[in-house]
């Protein structure tokens, strides 16, 4: 694993929210990590050893979820909050210029993120998500988040995992499985393995109207001119293959990576991911340093 340092920072409701820094400060503008709805600054840890020698990696953690603070208010577990908490951050780091790379929930954070401040963004990563999500992974996200289940071990955990996820990743074997427990759940003092999350993440989903959400389209259109690389999983349930089409359409600097046989969403660790980041962040490095 790659050296990092923890660092902290206020919500503007007063939160103490965590993120890993990876990497030196360097001319270049730093990339900001942002996870899915469960998940954590872990998810990011093998991108952000590879990218670090180039630039500086930035990988936060939303309110309730690692080792930052649960809020008080389930009601502020909606993107609007975390794109705030994130923007309080970047304020907190004197960070100007930045690339964005955002998984599923990442993705949506980041294009309100890209939307609200256009000239500050250089380049966005958008992992399996779009401004419209397909009602069938919405279901199952749904069916799962908030459980609150624990186990007796990890290999129990990974059992579960694999049980839930199989068909996103058919290929992983119980290794993958067990540093996927590993990422996404935690040891309570009990010594029981626990989600690495606030159970109640899941509950603004039972407010009437809440689970469609806000119409993120005009959001993609306010980022028209940034360079955008969509990833999608051959098999996602989250981003359609006609809405990626779509946002290929209305961006004028758009690229397409599918990646062949899993769902949502690949991890970024995939060989030819790995590629099309490197050179999209190449490039729009390049730019930054012409402008």
């Amino acid at each position: 694993m790659a050296a990092y340092s923890d660092g902290y920072w206020w919500s503007r409701d007063g939160l103490r929210l965590h993120y890993r820094d990876y990497g030196a400060n360097s001319a270049l503008p730093p990339v900001i990590c942002l996870p899915g709805l469960t998940r954590n600054a872990r998810d990011f840890e093998d991108l952000a050893a590879h990218l670090a020698p180039g630039c500086r990696v930035i990988c936060p953690e939303y309110r309730g979820r690692g080792e930052s603070a649960y809020a008080k208010d389930v009601m502020t577990y909606m993107p609007l909050s975390y794109m705030q908490d994130i923007e309080a951050l970047l304020e907190e780091l004197h960070v100007t210029r930045f690339a964005a790379i955002g998984t599923s929930l990442g993705g949506i954070v980041s294009m309100l993120l890209a939307s609200t401040w256009p000239k500050r963004v250089e380049g966005v990563v958008l992992n399996d998500v779009g401004p419209e999500i397909a009602p069938e992974g919405l279901a199952r996200i749904q069916g799962y988040v908030g459980e609150g289940r624990s186990f007796d071990s990890w290999a129990h955990a990974a059992r579960a995992q694999e049980e839930l996820n199989g068909e996103i990743y058919p290929a992983w074997q119980l290794a993958d499985w067990i540093r996927f427990a590993k990422r996404t759940h935690k040891l309570n003092a009990k010594g029981r393995v626990v989600q690495d999350y606030d159970t109640r993440i899941a509950e603004p989903f039972e407010v009437p109207g809440s689970a469609t959400g806000v119409d993120l389209w005009p959001a993609l259109k306010a980022m028209v001119d940034i360079p955008v690389l969509i990833v999608r999983g051959e098999n996602s349930d989250i981003l359609s293959p006609a809405v990626g089409e779509r946002m290929l359409d209305m961006l004028h600097d758009a690229r397409l990576e599918t990646v062949p046989g899993i769902g949502h969403a690949p991890t970024l660790d995939e060989p030819p991911v790995r590629r099309a980041i490197d050179g999209f962040l190449a490039r729009i490095s390049a730019e930054s340093a012409a402008s």
